[in-house]
């Protein structure tokens, strides 16, 4: 059991959280939601402990053990990574070492014998004798290869890194488990080993993601920060998503039969209250006028951008023709001999590990890079826009944002803001410089520079990398809604299962081309 008491917490002016009070039950697992901004992060640190709130405080039962998913991907480099993952329990890693050093000295003494004997009893009483098996099936699990395990961390990719540090966290069954973002730079594979992992945890879980389908699967409770308070439902995310909006709904429709009763008393109260015959029930009515109360609904932190992709003209029936596209980076052959025919109205999922392969592709196709053998041809109705996986060096100048999409159009800067202001850039945050943006708000850039496109044909490279719930929710829809043809890749469940009507897989062995949804696939990719 973990809780939060009174806490309060405010940086200058702006609050936080003002007097949360919220208990986490061990057998639960709690996702914790709410606009980029609006505290999620900085609640976890409050609960480890990292952070100290401004009044309120953290209790956690007597002798449980917090993990948390630490964050600093360099802190471990001088560690093996088997190491690494057992310094998640520090007190057992601790006797551990003790244990080693006891048994390596020359001159084993009666006093060493006792204490030997102390720490073999909790060694034992801990599961200390499995801790580098059940180390090595979590790295395992989560796709770091049995090579790796006695690698030093400064070795490992930095994608790796982060899987080690996930393994690290979920180590030696923690009585309470914080994880901001677990499923970031996992595979889909690796995300499935974890959900099923959660699924069987037994203690108590408080996870921040952007994955909806991850929430869906192993979240028992969602904790809503908004209005500068933690609000529980108990459901998956899907049934947060419906419950709060009832709530709003249900607030709004009462707010809107009080101000009608009271447009109704008013009213009367104006006909008649200068008539004698009538001035009693004019007072009566001036009593009941006194007592209506039109709660003031608080503004949400929670704001969805517009994004609406609308194609200048239907796609003809020649759409994309690839013929035998190959292309090697840096030594590695990432395409070999790729060929494929893009239908009209296909909305394609690139899945499978092998990210460079996508994010080769689409440069490809985009024109950013050449193939080094084969061809590829699109339709003559066939308008295109991409959007990179990458997208550092479109933002490396020193315009705003206004500026910046004014490159991209010649409707002028009130068309810009405009533009910018549906896409949650208003006031002085259109005029921010280029150079100081955030990953998502580069993403909401780059979404706009390609909705001004009107293309019958879009590329997007890992689109959900960086944005909240509330614009990944937004990008979906506009995707799921739009008529013509979308090539796509993601690490979103949800994102690829609502979208795509055809799944095409690179894999070691060349690729995979299924004309389903992503969930059929994986049905029948597990029963192969």
């Amino acid at each position: 059991m973990i809780s939060a008491v009174n806490v309060t917490l405010s940086y200058g002016k702006r609050a936080l959280f003002k007097d949360v009070n919220i208990k986490f039950a061990p057998g639960n697992c709690y996702g914790l939601i709410g606009a980029n901004g609006s505290g999620k992060s900085t609640f976890l640190k409050i609960l480890s402990g990292e952070i100290d709130p401004d009044k309120g405080g953290v209790s956690v039962g007597p002798r449980e053990r917090i993990a948390v998913l630490k964050q600093d991907h360099y802190a471990y480099d001088e560690e093996t990574v088997l190491n690494t993952v057992m310094l998640g329990h520090e007190y057992l890693y601790g006797l551990m070492t003790e244990r080693d050093a006891l048994y390596a000295k020359p001159d084993f003494t009666e006093e060493d014998g006792i204490r030997s004997g102390e720490i073999e009893d909790e060694f034992a009483s801990m599961n200390g004798y499995e801790a580098e098996s059940d180390a090595a099936a979590l790295l395992s699990g989560l796709g770091i290869c049995e090579a790796h395990h006695h690698k030093l961390m400064k070795e490992l990719e930095s994608t790796d890194k982060v899987r080690v540090l996930l393994a690290q966290a979920l180590f030696g069954n923690p009585d309470v488990l914080l994880l901001d973002e677990p499923t970031n730079h996992l595979d889909l594979k690796s995300i499935s080993w974890l959900e099923a992992f959660l699924e069987r945890f037994k203690n108590t879980v408080i996870v921040v993601s952007h994955d909806r389908h991850f929430l869906n699967q192993v979240c028992t409770h969602i904790a809503d920060i908004d209005y500068n308070q933690i609000q529980v439902f108990v459901g998956n995310y899907d049934f947060w998503y419906q419950a709060s909006h009832l709530m709003i709904r249900q607030k709004q429709n009462e707010n809107r039969k009080m101000t009608e009763k009271a447009d109704e008393l008013k009213s009367f109260i104006q006909r008649f209250s200068a008539n004698a015959s009538k001035s009693k029930q004019a007072t009566s009515r001036k009593k009941l006028l006194e007592k209506l109360t039109i709660e003031e609904l608080p503004v949400s932190s929670r704001k969805y951008p517009f994004i609406r992709f609308q194609p200048e003209r239907p796609a003809g029936n020649v759409i994309l023709e690839i013929e035998g596209l190959s292309k090697t980076i840096d030594g590695i052959k990432v395409l070999d001999n790729f060929s494929l025919i893009v239908n009209k109205n296909d909305k394609i999922a690139f899945v499978g590990g092998n990210s460079l392969a996508k994010t080769a592709f689409f440069r490809i196709l985009a024109g950013e890079i050449e193939p080094d053998s084969g061809s590829f041809r699109w339709g003559q109705t066939i308008c295109h826009a991409y959007f990179p996986k990458e997208n550092g060096h479109y933002f490396d100048n020193d315009m705003n944002i206004v500026q910046w999409l004014g490159q991209y159009h010649n409707e002028g800067e009130s068309f810009s803001r405009g533009f910018l202001g549906r896409m949650l850039f208003s006031g002085e945050e259109a005029i921010k410089k280029t150079q100081v943006l955030s990953g998502g708000e580069r993403v909401r850039c780059m979404l706009s520079k390609m909705m001004l496109i009107n293309a019958n044909a879009l590329i997007l490279d890992e689109p959900t990398d960086h944005l909240d719930l509330e614009a990944i929710t937004a990008l979906n829809e506009s995707l799921t809604s739009f008529p013509e043809v979308i090539l796509f890749s993601s690490h979103d469940h949800e994102f690829i299962s609502t979208i795509a009507n055809r799944i095409v897989e690179f894999s070691s062995k060349g690729f995979i081309d299924r004309m389903m949804g992503f969930d059929d696939y994986l049905e029948e990719k597990a029963a192969a």
